[in-house]
């Protein structure tokens, strides 16, 4: 008789844990996710479009917004940047029809 002493705990079969889904193929599987990528990627799209228009060191100020029926925000660092913007609108928007793009524009201040 070799059986294990009193004082051992018995084992334990440890649950497989499953390998992860990359972030890709999740945001692919999932409806709103998918749906929340395309309009991440069209935002971007846009401000690419318009990069060029920008003076100077402006683009380093400037964030890609959310993307809805109304229009596209850009967000701003500060005042000064969304002022310098508003005076670029409607050169903006023309870029933005010329690509097939057309909505109009909102500048808003980004948060802290």
């Amino acid at each position: 008789m070799s059986s294990a002493p009193r004082y051992l705990a018995p084992k334990r079969v440890r649950a497989s844990v499953p390998s992860p889904t990359p972030v890709a193929q999740a945001l692919r599987a999932h409806e709103g996710l998918n749906q929340l990528s395309a309009r991440l990627e069209a935002s971007r799209r846009r401000l690419r479009v318009i990069a060029p228009a920008l003076p100077g060191n402006l683009l380093a100020s400037i964030q890609p917004g959310p993307l809805d029926e109304d229009g596209w925000s850009l967000l701003v660092a500060n005042a000064a940047v969304a002022a310098k913007l508003r005076h670029l609108l409607p050169r903006l928007e023309a870029l933005l029809a010329q690509a097939g793009l057309a909505s109009r524009i909102r500048v808003k201040l980004a948060q802290k």
